[in-house]
């Protein structure tokens, strides 16, 4: 089977879906929850809410844009501007002549600063792996001199991760423009899961690529090569990223509700994680190599 064969089928997809994915950031941009902007958070029971009349009671005491999230039975969570204690007790009071069992399970409240800080260092997490990556792979591949240099496969890996990153990014992007879906610290945690596992299924090709151009001497073109070490692998990666796509489908279905944007970002990622390792990655590499060869 020739995979590398079809590169240009695969860029194709990949490009489409990358553009559409900026496209969406570029026009509606990331919506921030409460972790990132600062604001509350509203834990509560009650049977036969209606989120309707939660919003005008919210609305009429000058509290707008209320993301009511439902969860487990008849739980629910309520984000929305920061408050006062005074406001809280007041907001709950009326709910309450409203709903009579309603039970309040957790109020909080996260101020600018905290929201600054989970903003800083959710960027100094993610480039702090996008270093560590590039010295790991760096440190892996530095016996690799042909026909590519070490650092070349690195710069693949990280294209690969930002390829990974924007589809899940646009996709939320997306969402917070249509459904008011917002990002929060969850979102970062799982873009830094996918990152991973990006990460450890093409450094498995890469590793079979290396170990191939040790041990193959003959006639063999570097497309030919990086096309076996595919082959070699291609069952190990989708067997891995098929067990763990059906947990998270698992999860997905009849998890905990609060849990599914989560688990939505790691199912997309994922799998678009899969993709870019088989075929995007190493078709890169043999581009890279034909581009080099033709400048001799």
């Amino acid at each position: 089977m020739n995979i590398i064969g079809y590169r240009k089928l695969y860029y194709s997809i990949s490009g489409t879906v990358i553009v559409v994915s900026l496209v969406a950031l570029l026009l509606w941009g990331l919506r921030p929850g409460i972790d990132f902007t600062g604001g509350s958070l509203l834990q509560m029971r009650a049977n036969n809410i209606d989120t309707a009349v939660i919003t005008k009671v919210f609305s009429e005491n000058g509290v707008e844009h209320v993301l009511i999230e439902q969860g487990t039975g008849n739980g629910y969570t309520l984000r929305f501007q920061e408050i006062s204690e005074d406001k809280h007790q007041q907001l709950f009071s009326q709910l309450r002549s409203i709903y009579p069992d309603l039970a309040e399970e957790q109020f909080s409240v996260i101020g600018p600063t905290i929201s600054g800080e989970l903003r800083e260092k959710a960027l100094f997490a993610i480039v702090f792996v996008l270093f560590g990556i590039s010295l790991y792979i760096a440190l892996v591949f530095r016996q690799v001199s042909r026909p590519l240099a070490s650092w070349v496969y690195g710069i693949v890996t990280l294209f690969t991760l930002f390829h990974d990153v924007i589809v899940p990014a646009g996709v939320f992007a997306v969402l917070g423009h249509f459904s008011g879906v917002e990002i929060d610290s969850n979102f970062v945690v799982a873009m830094l899961v996918v990152m991973g596992f990006s990460v450890h299924d093409t450094i498995v090709v890469f590793d079979r690529v290396r170990e191939n151009l040790k041990r193959i001497t003959g006639k063999v073109s570097f497309e030919e090569l990086v096309n076996k070490s595919m082959l070699e692998t291609f069952a190990r990666s989708v067997n891995t990223s098929l067990t763990v796509v059906l947990v998270l489908l698992a999860l997905l279905f009849f998890g905990e509700p609060n849990l599914k944007y989560f688990i939505t970002t790691l199912l997309i990622g994922i799998l678009t994680g899969t993709y870019s390792s088989i075929f995007i990655a190493s078709p890169i590499l043999v581009d890279v190599a034909l581009l080099k060869a033709k400048r001799g």
